[in-house]
């Protein structure tokens, strides 16, 4: 279409994102296959939830993938609404582990059974290293990036894991008392289960086409009504693409003697420069123009 592709928070952020994904990756085939040498149900099961990982990590990059396609005929604003995809996928993943996690914290609670807990502890171990570094990777990303946030949670959620897998496993190995592994793990899903219920609103927020959260709507309204040669304004929309992508669209109604240009460019500085909005669309009309359109 000729014109620039506007670059989204996660674009930013995929190498430390590729990066998280071959690390947990190539750990996760290391443990199916030490599992199967070993015969250790214990890294065949933690196995299973790196591969979660995996696939929450590598969800989000592909997301990128896609967002950084150009627009088309039939695609006018690109790709960007894939990240949001893919960190509500995310979301309802995570949520969904959390309830099963407390639905089994609930089973095991009533009937905890015997844990092997030297097994535990080293799985747990090696899994808390391999999580701890996507952490660090992911963190910076996560504040500015729905995307990364749901892969970052993805990763947060095995790190809280493995240190109440540690935690647990420690107590039974000591004490013989096995109610700390339900316990502990019921913990973990009520500290997950509140955040990505967050993470999914705002992704649904984003579809929805929600005001964001980083824009003052009011204090927007009120700076475009002060500026040089605009008598008023009607019809101001201000929403998101993907993170980082916002757009706006506005009726200025202009003050007599006026020049259209003239004012057209000083709203497009003020919300481009000020505001941070990276696509703004403004028409410009006279009288009462308003009278006679549509509004939303």
């Amino acid at each position: 279409m000729g014109q620039d592709h506007v670059q989204s928070a996660s674009w930013r952020n995929k190498k430390s994102l590729a990066t998280v994904f071959g690390i947990t990756s190539f750990y996760l085939i290391v443990e199916v296959i030490g599992g199967f040498w070993t015969g250790s149900l214990a890294l065949l099961a933690d196995a299973g939830h790196m591969l979660t990982d995996v696939a929450g990590v590598g969800l989000a990059l592909l997301a990128i993938w896609f967002a950084e396609r150009p627009a088309s005929e039939t695609r006018t604003y690109g790709y960007y609404r894939v990240e949001i995809l893919a960190a509500l996928t995310n979301a309802v993943v995570l949520i969904l582990i959390s309830l099963y996690i407390l639905y089994e914290a609930y089973q095991r609670f009533k009937n905890p059974p015997e844990v092997q807990s030297s097994g535990m502890l080293a799985v747990a171990s090696i899994g808390l290293v391999v999580n701890i570094v996507g952490i660090y990777l992911l963190r910076a990303g996560s504040k500015e990036s729905l995307n990364m946030k749901g892969a970052y949670f993805e990763v947060l959620s095995d790190m809280l894991t493995s240190i109440g897998v540690i935690i647990a496993g420690v107590i039974m190995l000591t004490t013989g008392w096995y109610y700390a592994d339900p316990i502990i793990s019921a913990g973990i899903g009520l500290f997950i289960l509140p955040r990505t219920w967050a993470l999914l609103k705002d992704a649904v927020g984003v579809l929805i086409e929600g005001t964001p959260a980083d824009v003052d709507i009011a204090a927007l309204r009120e700076s475009l009504t002060q500026i040089e040669g605009v008598a008023g304004i009607h019809d101001l929309h201000v929403w998101s693409l993907t993170s980082g992508v916002n757009a706006m669209s506005v009726h200025a109604v202009l003050a007599e003697k006026s020049e259209h240009d003239e004012v057209l460019a000083r709203v497009h500085e003020r919300c481009t420069k000020e505001f941070r909005i990276s696509h703004v669309t403004v028409q410009t009309e006279r009288g009462d123009f308003a009278t006679h359109e549509t509004h939303l």
